[in-house]
């Protein structure tokens, strides 16, 4: 059965998109499959076996340790999304570990050794993997770049827009978002406060703005979360 799974996660992921059957069949040999519940950890970055991940269900988020054992959210993981040793290398230096965010999620994973060597021996999906990894790094940089640039309420919308625009059900101009974020969460993403941030998400409901509970965010009208 999870063969099955893996084939089929695998062939519909874009960075895939290139191989044949018997390729794709080849590589769910070396993928592992694993599923995970809310507030599972995932992996730490200091593993002697660093691994590649995809996500194929669910959410999770990457937290960041600092040298006195303070915790920041990097990233918020989604669908599709890639992350782990993404670069390839190994960096001790850099402490950080993956947490189940969603009720349920479903990851493929590869041992960093075991996809290099794919990459080496798939040109084309070297190619694909360097256009990914790039995308994915210039959304990082933007991110820093509006984190330095703007005020918070700004960031906050700019946070908001960005998550409805993937993972919203929009009816209309109203988004509809599965809520899997604390507001200290929330604030770590927009590198505010927990009170500046509750403070401005009840600013927005008193604007009528957004509804905001701990199962759901509906935006109202997207086109004014400017």
């Amino acid at each position: 059965m999870y063969e099955d799974l893996k084939y089929w996660y695998l062939r519909d992921h874009k960075l895939f998109k290139t191989l044949s059957y018997a390729q794709i069949k080849q590589l769910c040999i070396i993928t592992g499959f694993k599923k995970a519940s809310k507030g599972e950890i995932i992996y730490f970055s200091a593993s002697d076996l660093p691994r590649i991940f995809l996500l194929k269900k669910g959410n999770i988020k990457i937290v960041a340790i600092d040298d006195d054992g303070n915790e920041t959210i990097k990233d918020i993981i989604q669908k599709g999304d890639l992350f782990g040793e993404l670069t390839l290398e190994t960096d001790h230096n850099n402490e950080e570990y993956a947490k189940v965010l969603s009720d349920d999620v479903a990851i493929c994973s590869f041992l960093m050794s075991d996809f290099e060597d794919l990459l080496l021996r798939n040109p084309t999906l070297a190619l694909s993997y360097t256009k990914l990894v790039g995308l994915k790094m210039k959304s990082t940089k933007n991110s820093y770049a509006n984190l330095i640039s703007k005020d918070a309420r700004t960031r906050l919308y700019l946070f908001l827009k960005d998550w409805a625009e993937k993972e919203g059900e929009r009816t209309g101009n109203t988004v509809r978002l599965e809520n899997y974020l604390t507001q200290t969460d929330i604030a770590q993403m927009i590198c505010t406060s927990r009170q500046t941030a509750t403070q401005l998400l009840n600013e927005m409901e008193a604007n009528n703005l957004l509804v905001y509970n701990r199962k759901e965010i509906v935006i109202h009208d997207i086109t004014k979360i400017q």
